[in-house]
């Protein structure tokens, strides 16, 4: 009766730590799973208007707290069940650690890129007389950001942060040169406004991937010695940063614009 009772005993004492290991791993992988599909959600529910974009960031931002708290809780997991041979666990937790880490560095990702760009949201070639906005002013009612220009302090900030969106100077007449940015800005797949062929203008919107957010361009073109001048800006309607969006679609005009030389 004693060996039996000992020997009863001992399977309990080996069965308590399995379970704890296994239960630490597997709450590490349901709580990655949420973090997942909550960073998942967060730009299409956004850019299908079912929330605004300050919940879709709040969302990204708490699943990224979410994946770095199941990744730290997976890794615990892991161990454990590594020193007492659980299979189970070990998948819970390997699964845990992989979706986990890759919501948390999502996040760290972005944070990074916010840090190393200015928080500014109009770029521009012409940062002394920026192009004007006319046809699509109309789309600006009820947006955070207005459509005038920000000033010598964005100019500033601008120039440090990216010295190298300048004008395009083309050995092309206007009129051709004016043809060419219709067809570069329909290739980058940007939504056309309006086009004013005299007046040497094209505006037109481009939608974000993840968070479908809404950024106006005009395109202004002028003449300049024996060939023309291509001027553009690019601005989000809403935030006060952009991280880098706008600029790195200005500068994927320009190369394009240049490339068709």
């Amino acid at each position: 009766m004693r060996s039996r009772g000992g020997s009863a005993g001992a399977k309990n004492g080996a069965t308590k730590p399995k379970n704890k290991a296994s239960l630490i791993s597997r709450g590490g992988f349901i709580i990655a799973l949420i973090a997942g599909l909550a960073a998942l959600l967060s730009g299409p529910c956004t850019s299908h208007g079912l929330w605004d974009y300050r919940t879709g960031i709040s969302v990204l931002r708490w699943a990224a707290y979410g994946g770095i708290t199941a990744a730290v809780l997976s890794l615990i997991g892991l161990i454990s069940s590594l020193r007492i041979v659980i299979v189970r666990g070990i998948l819970w937790a390997l699964m845990g650690v992989v979706i986990g880490g890759l919501v948390a560095g999502l996040m760290l990702y972005w944070k990074q890129v916010a840090e190393s760009v200015p928080r500014i949201h109009d770029i521009t070639t012409d940062t002394e007389d920026p192009p004007r906005f006319v046809a699509i002013l109309r789309l600006h009612t009820g947006n955070e950001n207005s459509a005038v220009y920000g000033g010598k302090d964005v100019a500033s900030l601008q120039r440090k942060a990216y010295p190298d969106i300048v004008p395009l100077m083309l050995p092309l007449p206007p009129d051709q040169v004016f043809d060419r940015a219709l067809a570069v800005a329909r290739q980058l797949g940007w939504q056309i406004i309006d086009t004013d062929k005299v007046a040497g203008r094209i505006e037109a919107v481009d939608t974000t991937f993840w968070f479908g957010f809404k950024d106006d361009i005009v395109i202004r073109l002028s003449r300049h010695t024996t060939g023309s001048r291509v001027d553009i800006r690019s601005e989000s309607r809403v935030g006060l940063g952009d991280l880098g969006k706008n600029a790195e679609r200005i500068r994927k005009f320009l190369r394009k614009m240049k490339k068709e030389r």
